[in-house]
């Protein structure tokens, strides 16, 4: 990319992403051009190779490179430097890169013994570890959300039985007086709870699925639909049915047949 002499020069030389010779030249090559820079004049020496979109979504081929002394001396009038990015030789040599740099800035900066640094040097697992957590902050968050929303379906759920089993009280005292058992009454009714979620559950599936699709066809996004978490949410949706049922379905259980034949 840039020569010593560039970088001693601070010469007036450019690489351009992919995004900025489209915008700037179309289809003509960029190289030899001359485009400014806050009223700087800049050689373009080449073209990056496209990279598309980063995990942030941000476009990685809009941006222009120059030289770090040209846009210190001719673009930002000062003489000193905010990021350094280093690359170690091997990942096993990370610690030791890291440490060596932290002397060198402690020297070049004069930091005395004891004082604290001036500067901050990260390495590339330290920035994994940080979006790491941030990822499992935000999956809990979202799994908290999950949780409120099937804590009010429940709750739903359960209404709907308490009414249902109001309502077929009649019907109940009946199925008693002709012999069913408590339990018969109970797994009627805890059947008909988890059959009731498990229908939210494979319309919720199939919202979740083909909206994950048509993001994928709109956006070109790549979408994952794992078959477990398939099967989690079916199992979520059960289990929820069955706690949330079972009151409904214990208070049916419990009823007495001749009360129950007399309720109008």
């Amino acid at each position: 990319m840039f020569t010593d002499q560039d970088v001693r020069g601070a010469t007036k030389v450019a690489i351009v992403g992919h995004s900025v010779a489209q915008q700037l030249y179309g289809d003509i090559s960029p190289v030899g051009q001359v485009m400014r820079i806050k009223n700087s004049p800049f050689t373009i020496l080449g073209e990056l190779t496209p990279k598309g979109l980063s995990v942030q979504g941000s476009d990685q081929d809009d941006i222009v490179i120059v030289p770090f002394t040209s846009s210190m001396k001719r673009l930002q009038a000062q003489n000193f430097l905010r990021t350094i990015n280093v690359q170690a030789s091997s990942d096993k040599n990370l610690a030791n890169v890291q440490n060596e740099i932290v002397e060198l800035l402690r020297q070049r900066h004069r930091i005395q013994p004891g004082r604290e640094d001036d500067f901050t040097v990260r390495t590339q697992e330290e920035i994994t570890e940080a979006a790491n957590a941030s990822s499992e902050t935000m999956r809990g968050l979202l799994a908290a959300i999950a949780l409120v929303s099937l804590i009010v379906g429940g709750i739903g759920i359960m209404n709907i039985m308490l009414v249902s089993v109001t309502e077929r009280t009649r019907e109940i005292g009946i199925r008693m007086a002709v012999g069913a058992h408590g339990r018969d009454i109970l797994m009627q009714f805890l059947i008909e709870a988890v059959t009731l979620s498990l229908i939210g559950g494979c319309l919720g599936v199939l919202a979740g699925v083909g909206s994950a699709r048509f993001l994928a066809v709109m956006r070109g996004w790549p979408i994952l639909t794992p078959p477990e978490w398939i099967f989690i949410s079916f199992a979520a949706s059960a289990a929820v049915g069955i706690l949330f049922g079972f009151y409904p379905a214990y208070k049916a259980a419990q009823l007495d047949p001749i009360d129950a034949l007399r309720y109008e």
